[in-house]
């Protein structure tokens, strides 16, 4: 594990400690939940694709593989460049390719990482087997499919599916299978729903596999995947492989659609109070949206916890305490409108840690992790985070 200790700086004091804002990393919560999704699916024989666009730490990421690197899927080439160089071999590159880029994404598969990228027309399919023989390299190849109009990809049936498989075998391109990502699932709210949505995925990845099938192609690999339809799914019959990002943290979107429970949001940003306005119900605190970021992906769910949940330093939710205003580098807390519970008495220099709406919008304003087990307030170590395109 010599490569763990030189990733991972040494254990940093406590969390009364540290400067402000930071980003805090319950290690407990995020084993939890790995396991459960990791043991959710080994009941329906499929195998699971972490996304790492979240977590962007080869830290996170051996502890989804504590013995091995393993197959992952990430949202840039920065982040590709990144986990091969720390032993990883079987990436899926999940954005559609900008023709750009095939070459920088080429210079991967020439390394011997078996990287495979994501395209829907004939025009991407002609780029990259382009870049493959200026190279003499053979790409590898997804085709997108629009499992629920919520992004990009072709619908099932589309004869454009088959038109970009002939394509990329023209240009001598592998055609490795079908992706989808079941987006609209963001929206849902009951487990029925999330049911329905996960099907929904899964019908559609598995529809354009057999009509490529029926054209001759070989599609080995039929990819799905969200955090909600991950959980919720209840037939994954032809399916081969799950994608799922946001699952090893959660945060408070996944809890309003229903996915997680607060005490499984094992990310925060801990931040000081810098400031009191008794008279206006507010405690002024350093971390604004520049820490917290300006996501607000809980304004359309049935609670809206406006800029995060407010808690102690062991991780405890203050009943009803939002971030209710952020700015750049000032978050106002206060208290939930329409609420009977009274503001909290936090002195000057008084450290709270906040829940974030978004984790993956959060963490990416930060350049590392600050890890604690539990409620324990000792730091165990600092975690870097990569971050670019």
């Amino acid at each position: 594990m010599q490569r763990e200790r030189s990733a991972a700086s040494a254990p940093g004091g406590a969390l009364h400690e540290l400067e402000t804002p930071a980003l805090v990393l319950d290690l407990h919560r995020m084993e939890r939940n790995i396991a459960r999704l990791r043991d959710r699916l080994a009941g329906f024989g499929v195998a699971l694709r972490p996304h790492l666009k979240t977590a962007k730490s080869v830290d996170v990421a051996r502890r989804l593989y504590p013995d091995a690197p393993g197959p992952i899927t990430v949202s840039t080439l920065a982040e590709a460049e990144y986990f091969a160089g720390h032993g990883f071999s079987d990436i899926t590159y999940a954005v559609g390719l900008a023709p750009g880029k095939a070459a920088r994404a080429l210079r991967l598969r020439g390394q011997g990482i078996d990287l495979k990228v994501v395209l829907d027309t004939v025009d991407q399919a002609r780029a990259l087997a382009a870049g493959g023989a200026a190279l003499g390299v053979t790409p590898a190849a997804l085709i997108e499919i629009d499992s629920d109009g919520h992004r990009g990809g072709l619908v099932p049936g589309d004869p454009a599916i088959g038109e970009v498989a002939a394509a990329l075998r023209a240009g001598g391109v592998t055609l490795a299978g079908v992706l989808t990502h079941a987006g609209e699932s963001y929206g849902l709210r009951t487990p029925q729903a999330l049911a329905e949505a996960a099907e929904g995925e899964r019908a559609a990845a598995v529809a354009a596999a057999e009509q490529l099938r029926a054209l001759s192609h070989a599609c080995p690999v039929v990819s799905v995947g969200s955090t909600p339809t991950a959980h919720f799914a209840r037939n994954l019959d032809g399916v081969t492989e799950v994608r799922a990002g946001v699952y090893v943290f959660f945060d408070l979107v996944m809890h309003g659609i229903g996915v997680c429970g607060l005490d499984d949001i094992a990310a925060s940003v801990l931040a000081t109070v810098i400031g009191r306005k008794p008279e206006k119900g507010w405690i002024l605190v350093d971390a604004g949206w520049m820490a917290l970021s300006r996501d607000r992906g809980t304004a359309s769910q049935a609670v809206d916890q406006r800029y995060g949940l407010v808690c102690d330093l062991e991780g405890r939710p203050y009943p009803d305490l939002l971030v209710a205003e952020a700015s750049q580098e000032h978050g106002i807390l206060a208290i939930r409108a329409g609420s009977g519970e009274r503001l909290p008495d936090l002195p000057i220099g008084a450290r709270v840690r906040i829940l974030p709406n978004h984790a993956c919008a959060t963490a990416a304003q930060h350049e590392a992790y600050h890890v604690v087990r539990g409620a324990s307030p000792d730091v165990a170590a600092r975690w870097p985070r990569m971050r670019g395109w």
